[in-house]
């Protein structure tokens, strides 16, 4: 345990979950997406639902989709900047089985009419955990740099995936692997402990199989490098 983890994260209050974590979720939704977003749903569950909006949750989820970080003092304006930006949204309520009671799924489309469905939980002390992408059950948290691939269930395309990182000398510090049957679609989530260049996932993009990366760089949340099957 840090200091950090005492503390609590440099934020804008007054909740480190339902406030820091929120916005880190707002966040993550805007980089996976790759692009601006234009419109966002918002789907609140348990806590966040009957708290949020006095802890200003609503305000940081807006406030992360537009790129704001915990710590960003526009957070508590966070409407009026969406409006500035061009950023429409709508919040209701959602019951979910089984998650975490600060849980929010938001429906995100982009400039460019990309679409993106992100479950996330904000665990408590800023952190979060993103548990389902474009309803695929995930779970990655933000701490490391990390790989999300689409690809076709094909034999050889993760080994292709994993002979590339070691020939790069990334280390992966966390791998899970899903997919919706035999021989149709699958998801990779690959965390590591290293950078990984935007010219090196856009080399993992053009192989054989992979249908689309985005790539969470932790180092640099707001940078994004996404590619899939309409941009290549």
């Amino acid at each position: 345990m840090n200091i950090f983890d005492i503390l609590g994260p440099v934020m804008v209050g007054p909740s480190s979950s339902h406030t820091a974590g929120a916005a880190r979720i707002g966040a993550m939704a805007r980089t996976l997406l790759g692009e601006e977003p234009a419109e966002a749903k918002l789907h609140l569950h348990g806590s966040f639902a009957e708290s949020g909006p006095g802890h200003g949750t609503d305000r940081a989820l807006v406030a992360g989709l537009l790129g704001m970080k915990p710590d960003d003092l526009r957070i508590p304006n966070a409407f009026a900047e969406a409006e500035k930006a061009g950023l429409s949204y709508a919040f209701d309520t959602v019951d979910l089985r089984d998650a975490h009671p600060n849980t929010v799924v938001i429906e995100v489309t982009g400039r460019s009419g990309r679409t993106l469905e992100l479950q996330a939980s904000s665990v408590g002390g800023g952190r979060i955990l993103v548990t389902k992408v474009d309803g695929v059950d995930v779970g990655f948290t933000g701490e490391y740099n990390t790989l999300i691939i689409r690809n076709q269930d094909e034999n050889g395309v993760v080994a292709a995936v994993t002979t590339i990182l070691n020939q790069l000398r990334i280390n992966v510090a966390n791998m899970s692997l899903c997919r919706s049957r035999r021989g149709g679609s699958a998801l990779m989530v690959i965390e590591t402990d290293q950078h990984i260049k935007p010219h090196q996932v856009s080399f993992m993009s053009d192989l054989e199989g992979i249908l689309s990366v985005i790539y969470y760089d932790k180092e640099e949340e707001d940078d994004v490098s996404g590619f899939d099957e309409s941009n290549l």
